[in-house]
């Protein structure tokens, strides 16, 4: 519980509420990534909940997901851990075995009442792996529903779960509600098509209903009582569903959305460069509620952060993947690990020998380089890959990938020009690749001491997709 008393300096007291346990509204997106809000510079998209969110609490500029891909990202949220640590969890489908404690059951066993509403841990089917239940808590129609729920005094920990911005889209939607194609910027690893504004235009317009239906959540703790002593995070589980983007490991495809309010204890209106990972997030709201994080965890309190006391260099993101759809042969993974800093963005890719989005023919499911969702801008970019104006777009989307990427950040921020084999970058690699490995030795990853290709073995398990 020592955290209550130091916090408490922030507002001058304690919470007077019969359980001072802080309520916990987690917000999470589908397929939405930096900077795409309005309070991170973006000119079209508006987002003004979590822009209320972040100037009343804090905003943080290098928030990483632990893998761009949905179900793992959201396992590695709730569990505390990296990928690497949760076997089949690592895994689009995969389920994630009841042995992995996740916070909102942890908190449940201290008296919190816990509840989730739309999509919670998945795609999956949580009782592949045991569990009686979401790893989220119990289902609820929405928000409203569950407070309704929730004992007077009793502290409670809720995950609104949004589908959006996850494709299919209603082609146009964008340009119906006013945004214009003109005013879109395209990002220099897709081609700036009508085809591609239009498109990017109609994931804004659902990044904009999430943003609206946050700010129902957001309406309905006031009435109650409930806006001071209610930690609420805004984010998303990976980047926008695009060629290059949801799956990658590049900064479109790791680098997340993220907010925290907390009015009775965390002082508003701060911005925060640390690196972070929503790996983060479960030890933060055990320790904000008065528990101790458990010993697997890989993932670091913020609470330090929030009370101007971190004394722990937060300068660098570790993620990876393994197998995101069903696109491959034999049904393989595409393992990768990456270290992320602030100068640089470190690859290692494990088997260059396969494609990183899929192979090219239908294997199994989505269709050709499936680890892509199907959509206008992958259809341009497949389509018309032999003109000149486009194949540079479909190599970066869709070709092979050497074992080690390098990118200068400062220098090439969309990560487009691999550095890896240049000279002037030799003692660069050489260094992240050292730091990743020891990251992956202390955190027990199996791809440093066996590389057996274990993710592979294991079935792909639910969904429209299922092949055993």
């Amino acid at each position: 519980m020592r955290w209550f008393a130091a916090l408490a300096l922030l507002t001058g007291s304690a919470s007077q509420e019969a359980d001072p346990r802080p309520n916990i509204l987690l917000c999470m997106a589908d397929d939405w990534g930096a900077p795409h809000a309005s309070i991170y510079g973006d000119k079209v998209v508006k987002t003004p909940a979590f822009d209320q969110v972040a100037k009343e609490g804090v905003l943080f500029t290098r928030a990483y997901c632990a893998t761009p891909s949905c179900t793992p990202s959201r396992a590695a949220l709730l569990s505390g851990q990296h990928i690497h640590r949760l076997e089949q969890g690592a895994s689009l489908y995969g389920p994630l075995l009841p042995k992995f404690k996740v916070y909102p059951d942890i908190l449940e066993e201290q008296g919190y009442v816990v509840g989730h509403s739309g999509k919670g841990w998945g795609p999956g089917t949580f009782a592949d792996g045991g569990r009686t239940r979401n790893p989220c808590g119990p289902k609820f129609a929405d928000f409203e529903s569950f407070l309704k729920k929730v004992p007077k005094g009793k502290p409670f920990c809720f995950w609104f779960g949004s589908t959006d911005p996850h494709r299919p889209y209603a082609e146009g939607s964008g340009a119906t509600s006013g945004m214009k194609l003109e005013d879109v910027e395209v990002p220099p690893y897709l081609p700036d098509t009508p085809e591609v504004r239009g498109d990017l235009l109609d994931y804004y317009w659902e990044v904009q209903r999430f943003d609206q239906n946050v700010g129902k959540c957001l309406d309905l703790l006031e009435p109650s009582g409930r806006k001071e002593n209610t930690i609420v995070v805004v984010t998303s589980d990976n980047g926008m569903p695009f060629p290059r983007s949801k799956t990658s490991l590049h900064d479109s495809g790791t680098w997340m959305p993220l907010a925290l309010r907390w009015p009775a204890k965390v002082k508003g209106g701060r911005t925060v460069e640390d690196f972070v990972s929503l790996c983060d997030l479960a030890p933060t709201f055990l320790e904000a509620a008065g528990l101790e994080a458990l010993p697997e965890m890989t993932g670091r309190t913020l609470m330090d952060l929030f009370a101007g006391e971190s004394t722990k260099a937060r300068d660098r993101a570790f993620f990876g993947r393994e197998r995101h759809a069903n696109v491959r042969k034999g049904n393989l993974s595409y393992p990768a690990r990456a270290i992320r800093t602030k100068e640089y963005l470190y690859i290692r890719n494990f088997r260059p020998d396969r494609w990183p989005g899929g192979d090219p023919e239908l294997h199994w499911s989505v269709g050709s380089y499936g680890d892509t969702d199907n959509g206008p801008t992958k259809e341009v970019v497949i389509s018309r890959k032999d003109e000149p104006a486009i194949a540079r777009y479909f190599e970066l989307a869709f070709a092979k990938r050497p074992a080690e990427e390098l990118y200068d950040v400062a220098k090439d921020p969309h990560q487009i020009r691999n550095v890896a084999g240049q000279p002037e970058y030799a003692e660069a690699r050489k260094r992240l690749r050292a730091e990743l490995d020891r990251w992956l030795g202390e955190t027990g990853d199996p791809r440093l001491t066996s590389d057996d290709d274990r993710w592979d073995a294991y079935p792909y398990s639910g969904g429209p997709a299922r092949k055993e």
